[in-house]
């Protein structure tokens, strides 16, 4: 076993280190034909722990491999060769273990010194930080001169809408009657999983979405949901396990209670974009992120976020795969990705795809100028407001007086002195939900349909919440 060519940080994806611990545990043994299931390891007996250890001394750790060490595989040394020069002279650092073991000595290690668990590539395995900072330095390598990154995905209202079947409305029971069938997948969108209780709708576009990301970015499927779920709406997506591999990222393998990390992905942040349709679910890493607008395909979808507009399943119909949300993302990913590798230039390494996403951002709505008309609290500064960094983050130019170089008025009411003035100088005047399909849709929206009369028709309070309507302008 060569350190360059064997190790598995020199493959730019984690399921290829699942794949070569399992293949790791398993040679030599008496039941070579036996694996480590991922889901359902039992509990090790003693047997089976000192069986393990003698397994786990075969894995090897790797030195840091600087370019030229990579570039020349012949140059590397053997496992055992390396591991007994260096237990000479320095003691095992314990870079990862599996259950409490060693992965390179087989040592007995401290459950406090274990490190940071990766449960989804194997079940019981840990690594130290400086351990995933290194692995990710070499990923990010590899993934350079495969022109790739990386994209975490979540699932529900990104990519699908799952209902339990109870919760069906009288009005969707014709669903029933257009399930796929589960034993080919590839070419449906609507399943009906009666072991699990529910009915799943994949989003169009989907894997038209999946395929052509896919070229660009390693992906990884991240869900508040349960394991057996996400498996399960990974089995629908990518039957022919193609983009995901074992990365799939589940509430049970995340490091923070109710909240998403890229901690837990082998990837430099710098290098990770992250769709999702909340906000909130990335507090640490909004900088990353993409929100999508969520997929309300079921009327329970709609109930559970508490809105009053019927479901595409209640009206028959569903979103545009040339024109829909996810369609949109993809330029919006292809432009990102084109700019991280512009000029295939040596600065690779100090590009970061953050500062990239707000470039094209800005694309959204430049040459805009806008100003608000009784939409900020009159006390409050209007640079502070989220709606004026939304406009600014999207490429407008925000100002709080009227003048020629304006070009939109964000109103709530016809009946101010700067929407008066839009009027007369022929300016668009629109409600906030402008700029908010703007922010979502990663694209600017055409202004007929956000007019101050829209909002009167539908009947919809489109104000912020700290909108006072009896402030003056």
């Amino acid at each position: 076993m060569s350190v360059a060519s064997d190790s598995p940080v020199h493959s730019s994806s984690s399921d290829d280190l699942a794949g070569f611990l399992e293949a790791e545990l398993d040679s030599d043994s008496d039941s070579s034909s036996e694996s480590f299931p991922i889901e359902e390891a039992a509990e090790d007996d003693d047997a089976e722990v000192s069986n393990h250890r003698l397994k786990r001394r075969k894995l090897e750790h790797v030195e840091t491999v600087d370019e030229d060490e990579t570039e020349d595989v012949s140059s590397s040394v053997n496992f055992s060769q390396e591991v007994s020069a260096s237990s000479s002279k320095l003691p095992c650092q314990h870079p990862g273990t599996f259950g409490n073991m060693c992965i390179v000595c087989g040592q007995n290690v401290e459950e406090e010194e274990t490190g940071l668990s990766f449960t989804y590539i194997h079940k019981g395995i840990k690594f130290h930080q400086d351990e995933v900072t290194r692995m990710r330095d070499i990923d990010m390598k590899m993934l350079q001169s495969q022109r790739k990154l990386c994209l975490v995905l979540d699932l529900d209202h990104t990519l699908l809408n799952s209902t339990v079947l109870r919760d069906l409305r009288p009005e969707e029971e014709y669903l029933k009657g257009l399930t796929h069938s589960l034993e080919d997948v590839s070419g449906g969108d609507l399943f009906m999983l009666e072991f699990m209780h529910m009915m799943t709708k994949l989003r169009p576009f989907v894997h038209s979405f999946l395929k052509e990301a896919s070229k660009m970015f390693v992906l990884y499927i991240y869900t508040m949901g349960d394991r057996p779920y996400a498996r399960q709406m990974a089995k629908l997506l990518d039957p022919k396990g193609e983009y995901f591999g074992e990365r799939i990222i589940s509430r049970d393998d995340g490091t923070v209670r109710h909240q998403k990390s890229l901690d837990v992905v082998l990837g430099q942040e710098k290098a990770v974009l992250i769709l999702d349709d909340t906000e909130n679910a990335w507090p640490s890493h909004k900088d990353n992120l993409i929100v999508i607008e969520r997929y309300h395909f079921f009327a329970s979808s709609c109930k559970q976020f508490d809105h009053r507009f019927q479901s595409l399943s209640q009206l028959k119909s569903d979103e545009s795969e040339p024109d829909g949300a996810l369609a949109t993302v993809l330029k919006v990913l292809t432009q990102t990705h084109s700019l991280f590798f512009e000029d295939g230039g040596e600065d690779l390494p100090s590009r970061d795809v953050r500062s990239l996403l707000k470039q094209v951002r800005k694309e959204i709505l430049k040459g805009c100028k806008v100003v608000f008309s009784r939409v900020f609290p009159t006390k409050s500064q209007a640079e502070d407001h989220p709606l004026w960094r939304v406009a600014e983050g999207l490429g407008a130019t925000c100002a709080t007086e009227v003048d020629e170089s304006v070009t939109h008025v964000v109103a709530v009411d016809v009946g101010t002195e700067k929407v008066r003035w839009a009027i007369r100088e022929k300016k668009f005047v629109v409600h906030r939900g402008w700029l908010d399909a703007a922010n979502y849709l990663w694209k600017k929206q055409p202004e007929e349909n956000f007019g101050l009369e829209q909002l009167k028709k539908q009947g919809t309070d489109e104000k912020s919440d700290d909108v006072d309507l009896c402030k003056v302008d």
